[in-house]
């Protein structure tokens, strides 16, 4: 079968994604996933940052083998296309039988946000010793608008939303589309840096957060800037910092923010998910977690979907 990005809006949400993807990144972290390193060939469509990327991520994991093909063209906002285009081909893994293809796009996109509100699940309480009050949020895009979803899902206490964009039409317009819940408010980049919690999801080639915007104790969700080459981070935020991954060898192989700035990994969310007690977050200096998107992630998503649509395969219109 084939699920349309339309039928998976009407089956996948966050009250059950963000519970699945805890469990899925606890698995990864205690090698029960089979996961090699994703395949990434460049376009050659244009020159610098603007150059797009095609990637095939395998997975293994429990019942299930996932295939997502991807696509990364950052030039593609000017064109008012989507940046990010997928697919996701789910098989059983007793028998190697097609289950589903399905489109990937919405999956990247909720997976992503659901890995961030998982994080900050994880490492709120052992970081702060009072819940924080303040986001801002370094970019305007579809992943700022998906991570305001999902936040809210596993913070209550959110207060105030600052959003900054390159382009400040863009931050009004998220901004007035954010009223459930928190306040939000187009704002300038120094004054979003400095929230308690700071999420950055540009596609910038350097960085945009910057060490003396920040608080010295701020939780920093840095999403953005997928390739080794670029960067969101200037090296007195990452140096500064205790450094958690969705996962260490991907981070390590392809965060630009963490290859550029010969920052160290500390320690995978997954690890700290399984044994919180064991972990050794900082309470006194900032704490960066840094995402780059796993294939169990997708695998997830998708298994979510295709269980959902086969419980009611009536046609969702």
């Amino acid at each position: 079968m084939y699920i349309a990005e339309h039928e998976i809006r009407s089956l996948l949400h966050y009250e059950t994604l963000i519970p699945a993807i805890r469990q899925a990144l606890i698995d990864y972290s205690s090698g029960l996933v089979d996961q090699p390193p994703r395949m990434i060939l460049r376009a050659g469509n244009a020159d610098g940052f603007k150059n797009g990327w095609f990637a095939v991520m395998p997975v293994i994991a429990g019942d299930f083998i996932g295939v997502k093909n991807v696509t990364f063209y950052p030039g593609n906002a000017e064109r008012g296309l989507d940046t990010h285009m997928a697919t996701i081909a789910l098989m059983r893994r007793a028998t190697g039988e097609p289950l589903a293809m399905m489109d990937g796009r919405l999956i990247t996109e909720m997976r992503t946000a659901a890995v961030s509100a998982v994080a900050w699940a994880a490492l709120t309480p052992l970081h702060f010793n009072a819940p924080p009050l303040s986001l801002g949020i370094l970019g305007s895009g579809v992943q700022a608008h998906a991570h305001l979803q999902a936040l809210r899902h596993v913070w209550p206490q959110l207060e105030e939303i600052r959003i900054w964009s390159r382009t400040h039409a863009h931050a009004e317009r998220l901004a007035a589309n954010s009223s459930e819940g928190s306040p939000a408010r187009a704002v300038g980049i120094e004054e979003a840096s400095a929230a308690d919690v700071v999420l950055t999801v540009t596609s910038s080639p350097e960085p945009v957060l910057h060490g003396r915007h920040l608080s010295p104790r701020a939780l920093v969700l840095a999403v953005g800037a997928t390739g080794s080459t670029l960067r969101e981070l200037d090296d007195e935020v990452l140096h500064g910092s205790y450094l958690v991954a969705d996962a260490r060898s991907c981070v390590e192989r392809e965060s630009g923010d963490v290859r550029l700035s010969g920052a160290k990994v500390h320690a995978e969310i997954g690890e700290i998910l399984a044994h919180p007690d064991a972990a050794k977050i900082p309470r006194d200096r900032r704490i960066i977690f840094k995402s780059v998107g796993l294939a169990i992630e997708d695998l997830t998503g998708a298994r979510l979907v295709w269980q959902a649509r086969t419980a009611s395969p009536g046609p969702i219109r």
